[in-house]
């Protein structure tokens, strides 16, 4: 990479350098030579001696310390001009942290003795770097360094027309729109390829194009070829001839340089397999490659991406893997998996013939603008996270919610239940509106049809066995799994012989509900292959924890559990209720449970089980509500957990509880 570096230059566009005489210049010059590093290479580890001083002249570096459980935690990214190691040198002490290249990197790198030679030469140099130290030593317990990191992400396929330019177009838009930060993305084509993406991007014919194989050492003039929209994303257009063997490291060099004001570089590659989009991928920060659901293209896609990993040593985890369903096909998700032999990062569901180019500008209710806003949002740190919480009747209250997130279009990228409210959340995320899960709660609009869910047993592992409400569950949905939900949804269980909250999202829906519903004591523990679980809300009754355990950022939990102090309040007017009310012995109708079961057992073995859980899931769901940034509490007074015919009315105590904190719910979205 050396041949692309104009050392004459490099003296003034460097700051550290830029102001010294001529004579001061050649000095440092003689005594400093260009090292080049190779993506991921140390350059030099935590705790052992400094031997240099370096600055970057082209790539990127993070600076890192370890925990005590040798965890990395990223401090700083450094970026063209960018200098490091300096004060180990300044106060002949050890590195405190780790420096290793992002990618291929080459470093001015100037020895320990010639350092202090230079500084002997050049005194405008140490004072410079003694007031650069002291501002750091005097802010270093004031406040935390904010981290400046870009992401170089490319978009790419193994064959044509996989909607490889729409989805790269359509991510950059949604990615500015969503964080607001400073985005590029770089059009390249081979030289007899025609650029798609100014037309998309209404750019009037006449755009500089660079030919990176006609590039000098003028690339550091990118800036002129940079080109604004109305659509606040900048572009720029490139070509290359696939035989010329410096024109990867050309652009490579380029998109080291605008990470310097760029937060997201977004690269649209050709969809080829030459050694140009081969050595752009392993530089770049993140791999999307787009496939079709086709198992030929399945196989194909297989083939890149275990080349990626083997040839080039590229993680896993950098390659996001996505299905576009332009095409129809038969394969189940797992199919998919299987010929893949890698998890699928997100799937874009098919755009119509008449849809617009820039779908989450121009059709944002559609499904294909709602998956990209989500997979933005994730690569932002902005995903917004739902959890719905344990509660029985309570959890009615979670249909009053979604119904105002519905009407005022508050973006959920992931949802979260336990019990109850992994029933709600999983009738919501397989595309139910909030209007037709109350329809479905009318099943119970009379006392007496609660009734249809009971199937009693001797109690020896709990007093219902279950299989009413697996029927009714099933009747919902059927034989869907995980893989059929229109957002990331996770169920929440305790598991018994872990003793151990276990998270499931894979298999079938059914299955995960029964067993985040099986109340211990009440419903027999649920047997999902080898594990047997119980209630979700036994260790989860707010299930904060998964959605921040993900990633999310921005979480809103609803916990319709009573408090302490709700819980004797309702007690006291319940009884009240209860004694004042006149038994009419000649009432030949079926009792309703709440009163069978206190005249069958005289220890009310129901009330008293689910007294004693609803006692510890209060403690418990406020806990878990510190993991939130905004907890909605819906009031229930009045209410009892047992009246599922009252569902309408818990509903509107949730859509009031919503329509209260709606204020800060947007605050925390758009933030």
């Amino acid at each position: 990479m050396k041949e692309l570096i104009n050392k004459e230059l490099i003296f003034e566009e460097i700051p550290l350098f830029s102001g010294l005489a001529q004579q001061e210049c050649d000095f440092i010059k003689e005594r400093s030579t260009f090292v080049e590093y190779k993506k991921g290479e140390l350059i030099y580890a935590q705790d052992t001696p400094a031997s240099a001083l370096y600055c970057i002249i082209l790539g990127r570096v993070v600076i890192f310390t370890s925990d005590k459980h040798g965890n990395e935690v990223v401090l700083e990214y450094l970026h063209r001009g960018k200098y490091f190691g300096v004060i180990s040198l300044l106060i002949g002490d050890t590195h405190s942290v780790s420096a290793r290249a992002l990618n291929d990197c080459t470093l001015l790198v100037i020895p320990k003795d010639d350092f202090h030679s230079i500084l002997k030469k050049a005194p405008q140099i140490a004072v410079d770097l003694s007031q650069m130290l002291s501002r750091r030593l005097k802010n270093k317990d004031i406040h935390r360094k904010t981290i400046f990191e870009s992401t170089v992400i490319s978009v790419f396929s193994s064959y044509s027309q996989a909607g490889k330019t729409i989805y790269a177009l359509n991510l950059a838009l949604s990615l500015y729109k969503e964080t607001k930060k400073p985005l590029i993305i770089l059009d390249v084509c081979p030289s007899d390829t025609i650029h798609s993406l100014p037309q998309k991007l209404d750019i009037a014919s006449g755009y500089r194009v660079l030919d990176l194989s006609g590039l000098g050492n003028g690339y550091v003039s990118i800036a002129d070829a940079i080109i604004k929209n109305i659509f606040g994303i900048d572009t720029a257009f490139f070509t290359y001839k696939p035989e010329d063997e410096s024109a990867a490291k050309k652009l490579v060099a380029i998109f080291t340089l605008l990470v310097n004001d760029y937060n997201y570089v977004i690269l649209d590659l050709p969809s080829s397999m030459d050694q140009f989009v081969l050595e752009v991928l392993n530089q770049s920060d993140a791999i999307h490659v787009l496939t079709s659901p086709e198992p030929v293209d399945l196989k194909r896609t297989s083939h890149l991406v275990t080349r990626l990993k083997s040839d080039f040593h590229f993680h896993q985890d950098k390659i996001k893997i996505i299905i576009n369903e332009y095409k129809f096909s038969k394969l189940t998700y797992q199919e998919q998996v299987d010929l893949l032999g890698a998890g699928i990062f997100a799937t874009l569901p098919r755009i119509e013939f008449s849809a617009h180019d820039r779908l989450v500008l121009d059709e944002t209710g559609s499904e294909y603008a709602r998956a990209i806003r989500r997979i933005s949002r994730q690569i932002g740190d902005g995903l917004v996270g739902l959890a719905l919480g344990v509660g029985a009747g309570y959890g009615f209250c979670h249909i009053g919610v979604l119904k105002v997130f519905e009407e005022e279009n508050i973006p959920v990228d992931v949802i979260s239940g336990s019990s109850m409210g992994a029933i709600i959340a999983s009738l919501w995320a397989t595309g139910r509106r909030a209007d037709e899960i109350m329809e479905i709660t009318r099943e119970f609009k009379e006392p007496k049809q609660i009734w249809g869910l009971i199937d009693l047993t001797l109690p020896f592992l709990g007093l219902i066995k279950g299989n009413k409400l697996y029927n009714f569950l099933k009747r919902y949905f059927g034989n869907k799994t995980f893989y059929d939900v229109r957002l990331p949804l996770k169920i929440v269980a305790s598991n018994i012989r872990k003793k151990e909250p276990q998270v499931i999202e894979k298999g079938l829906l059914v299955d995960a509900l029964m067993a985040s519903c099986s109340m211990p004591g009440v419903f027999r523990p649920f047997r999902l292959k080898e594990e047997i679980l119980f209630d979700g809300g036994v260790i989860h009754p707010l299930p904060t924890e998964p959605l921040f355990n993900m990633g999310v950022k921005k979480i809103i939990a609803v916990n319709v559990t009573p408090t302490r102090e709700d819980i004797f309040r309702q007690r006291e007017k319940l009884e009240m209720q209860f004694t004042s009310s006149k038994a009419d012995a000649g009432n030949k109708q079926r009792p309703n449970l709440r009163d069978y079961f206190k005249n069958m057992l005289k220890a009310n073995i129901l009330e008293s089980v689910f007294s004693s859980i609803e006692f510890m899931q209060s403690e418990l769901a406020q806990r878990e509500g510190e993991l939130a940034d905004i907890v909605l509490h819906p009031d229930t007074t009045g209410m009892h957990w047992l009246e599922l015919s009252r569902a309408g009315e818990f509903a509107k105590r949730g859509e009031e509880e919503t329509r209260r904190n709606l204020e800060k719910i947007w605050k925390l979205v758009n933030e």
